[in-house]
This record gives structure tokens, C-alpha cells and sequence, in this order.
């Protein structure tokens, strides 16, 4: 019995010693203003800065080929609101560029230029320039991030038409870009024109598959940024095959069913006033069929939602007659989204990115395991037909169903 007292005392004492310790926070953690705080990171083609070009002048430079400019972008622990000393407030993050030939040379590189040790650990986001996802695959750019332990496989990555290092500038004070790509990113329940996010962990196994996939697009001007489409990987090559843009993302996603909310908008055929559907659910089955050496796929698509805008002017426009004209019309719309880039895919870019190839796999892995290997090319010849039903089960505050 004292016995068991014991055991119970010794156990108490140290569930307490260890309460303790988790109180005092990590032994070996930074402050952060004594590090430097990485949280983006944007590829370019090769170009050196002004201020790298002075200091090479100055014997500051080493042997390598100008293939890769990479900006960081750090927190700045002292921007948030301070002022400079020319007057003017200081911005919340402060981006520096270095262009080499080796990613972990270049990364090194900062050390020589900033007296706080890079840490990576919180990286959110890596967006990379066309121009250079096209001369080299994503399997070479990405390598060295994909090795490190330090960068966390949830950092996002992203594709840029234009230079990625200007996706990195903000005019909006107290904004730091890379949180702000990330913001955006989570605004996929609100819009059928964002592809799903691809971290490190998922790209890297979208690669090690051989798949073709796409990337979210990232234009920017003067400070702004705007999610534009989505960048198309070639599974083979692993390198930029072309973009889709706005319209045609937007009826990739029907096809797969992955919007999480969206709108449609229609034209009412009486008076070609717009009528505006916004979805509440979508859902999508694509259905593998094969007959002998034949393969073929139905797409079964059928969505529920509201009638949110209306701009035709009638006292019959929330009978049923009306609101079936809106359904047709709506359907007619995405049967146009759908019909175009199932036309980009199959002949334009002859790549499967929308799961086709995924779904023959799980119900015929047999006949997948004889396709698989030059499956973007059979994928760009088979058949491939969809049904459409959308619903709309609400009418909004100004009407109703009769």
C-alpha cells in the first residue's frame, strides 16, 4: 500500500517537473529579430541586380553561371509602422536577391550579405517564373527545397507569367506578399477559378508519378497581385507545358468537381439579360469504360445552387418556367466551359490533368498498368462524353418558387 503511495508521489512529481519545463519554452529557440525570418521565395531567369553587379566590382563575386536569380523574402521585425530614416515608414519584410547556378549556393550566399542566420522553417510559399519552368523541370529547380529538412513540404508553390520576384512586392502598408498569396489561396471556397493548392509534400509525389498537373497562376503589377489561371506541368518532362486561363480552369473544375463555390453566369434568351447561379454544392464522377483494347469515359456532373442575380425585369421570373429556363441556361454555360477545355487538353496540350488516367487506374488497374506509360497520348484519343444537372433550390429574399 505505501508502496503504490510512492508510485503515485513519483508520478506526480514528475508529470509537475515536466509541466515546468514545457513552460520555459525551447532551450535552443532565437528571438526573432536575431534571425533572419524567411517566408517566400521567388525564381527567376538569371539576372543579377544592380547591387550584386556592385559588389562583384568591388571582388565580392565567385565562379558561376547566371542561370537562377532567388529573392527571399524576410520579415522585418522593425517595420511594422516604424519609421525610416529618410521619414517614411519602413516595410514589414525587406526581399533580397542572389543569382547563381546552385540554390544551396545561393542560399549560403545570404550569409555573407545579412548578419542574421536564414531560417526557413516557416517558408509559405515558392513561386516560380514560366520562363524558367520551361527550360528547366520543377524536379531540378525544386530539388534542393525537397531535400531539406528545414523548409516545411506544406510551403505552397506557384507558377508566375510574369517575373516572380514582383509577386514579392506590396504597396499595401503593413502587407507582407507571401501571407498574402497564401490569403488568397484559401479563397478557393468562394470561386471556381482557383486551382486546388500543391504543396511541396503533393507536388513532389505529382512528380515521382509521372502525372501531368497544373500549378495556380500568379500575375502581378505595381505592387498588386492576381490569381490568373493555372500553369500546366507535363508529367513526363516535368517542365511548363502552356496555361489555362480563367474560363478554361473554371470548367476543369467542373469536370473534376473540387469547387468548394462559384458562380455561373447565364444570359436570359428573351431579353439577353444576365442571370447569375451560384453554386452551393458540386459534385462530379468520372467513369472509366473499357471494351477490349477500346477505352472511353463518361463524366457525370450535377450541382445544386441559387439564383443569386437576376437583372431580367418580369413578374413571372420566379415561376418554374423561369426557373428552369435559368437552369438550362446555366447548364449550357458550363456544358461550354467543360466542352472547351476538354478540347485544350486532348488536342492543344495532349495532357490528362484532370484525373482521367487516375480513375482508369483504381477500377481497371490491369489495363491502366498497359496505358500508363504514354498515357497522356492515348488520353489525347479517347472519347470522352459529360452529363450536366444543375439545381437551383434557392431563389433568394425577393422570391420564391411557385
Amino acid at each position: 500500500m505505501k508502496q503504490n503511495r510512492n508510485n503515485k508521489l513519483l508520478l506526480s512529481v514528475s508529470l509537475s517537473v515536466l509541466l515546468l519545463l514545457s513552460l520555459t519554452g525551447c532551450w535552443s529557440s532565437n528571438e526573432i529579430e536575431e534571425i533572419g525570418l524567411s517566408v517566400g521565395l521567388a525564381l527567376d531567369e538569371g539576372r543579377e541586380s544592380t547591387i550584386e553587379k556592385e559588389l562583384k566590382k568591388q571582388g565580392g563575386g565567385y565562379t558561376k553561371s547566371d542561370i537562377i536569380t532567388m529573392t527571399h523574402q524576410f520579415v522585418n521585425a522593425q517595420g511594422k509602422g516604424s519609421e525610416s530614416n529618410g521619414g517614411g515608414k519602413q516595410k514589414p519584410y525587406i526581399n533580397i536577391s542572389e543569382t547563381g547556378d546552385s540554390i544551396h549556393q545561393m542560399t549560403r550566399e545570404f550569409s555573407l550579405r545579412k548578419d542574421r542566420p536564414m531560417f526557413s522553417p516557416h517558408l509559405k510559399v515558392i513561386v516560380i517564373n514560366s520562363d524558367l519552368a520551361r527550360s528547366y523541370s520543377l524536379e531540378q529547380l525544386l530539388d534542393q527545397f525537397l531535400r531539406d529538412n528545414e523548409i516545411r513540404p506544406s510551403c505552397l508553390v506557384f507558377i508566375s507569367k510574369g517575373q516572380a520576384r514582383e509577386t514579392m512586392e506590396s504597396k499595401e502598408a503593413g502587407e507582407i506578399p507571401a501571407f498574402r498569396l497564401l490569403g488568397i489561396a484559401d479563397n478557393e471556397y468562394r470561386t471556381t477559378r482557383i486551382s486546388p493548392s500543391i504543396s511541396l509534400a503533393k507536388l513532389e509525389g505529382k512528380m515521382q508519378s509521372k502525372s501531368s498537373f497544373l500549378l495556380q497562376n500568379v500575375i502581378s503589377t505595381n505592387g498588386e497581385v492576381k490569381f490568373s489561371g493555372a500553369a500546366v506541368i507535363e508529367g513526363k518532362t516535368k517542365k511548363l507545358r502552356g496555361f489555362l486561363n480563367e474560363e478554361e480552369l473554371e470548367g476543369l473544375t467542373w469536370i473534376t468537381g473540387k469547387g468548394k463555390g462559384g458562380l455561373v453566369k447565364s444570359f436570359d434568351k428573351e431579353t439577353s439579360q444576365p442571370i447569375i447561379y451560384e453554386v452551393t454544392s458540386m459534385e462530379s464522377k468520372i467513369i472509366p469504360h473499357v471494351n477490349g483494347k477500346n477505352i472511353s469515359f463518361d463524366v457525370n456532373i450535377e450541382s445544386e445552387g441559387r439564383l443569386s442575380e437576376n437583372w431580367v425585369v418580369s413578374e413571372k421570373t420566379s415561376e418554374n418556367k423561369f426557373l428552369k429556363n435559368a437552369e438550362k441556361a446555366a447548364e449550357e454555360e458550363v456544358n461550354r466551359l467543360v466542352n472547351n477545355v476538354l478540347e485544350i487538353m486532348q488536342e492543344d496540350y495532349q495532357v490528362d490533368v484532370a484525373g482521367f488516367g487516375n480513375q482508369l487506374r483504381i477500377k481497371h488497374p490491369k489495363v491502366w498498368e498497359k496505358v500508363k506509360k504514354d498515357w497522356d497520348q492515348t488520353f489525347s484519343e479517347i472519347p470522352i462524353k459529360y452529363n450536366l444537372k444543375l439545381t437551383i433550390t434557392e431563389y433568394g429574399a425577393s422570391g420564391s418558387s411557385k
